[in-house]
């Protein structure tokens, strides 16, 4: 099953970019590239959200349903 999950990303001043979630509490990510940040916060995600089922505390994130909205990172 796929949630959509909000992340907020900042760079910053050591120039890197940290991803933090209200959707997820306890989300916390950094990497050198927005990309990598994304990579390695969904990472986090997928174990808390493990984590959380396993102790039987179900989210109330939503369930991607047929089509949804979504950013996209496009480097040029």
């Amino acid at each position: 099953m796929e949630q959509l999950i909000n992340i907020h990303i900042e760079k910053l001043p050591e120039g890197v970019y940290l991803a933090t979630s209200t959707d997820v509490p306890g989300l916390v990510a950094q990497g050198r590239t927005v990309t990598e940040t994304m990579e390695i916060a969904r990472d986090v995600a997928r174990k808390i959200l493990e984590a959380h089922a396993e102790r039987k505390n179900h989210s109330n994130l939503p369930i991607i349903g047929e089509s949804f909205d979504c950013a996209l990172v496009v480097a040029t």
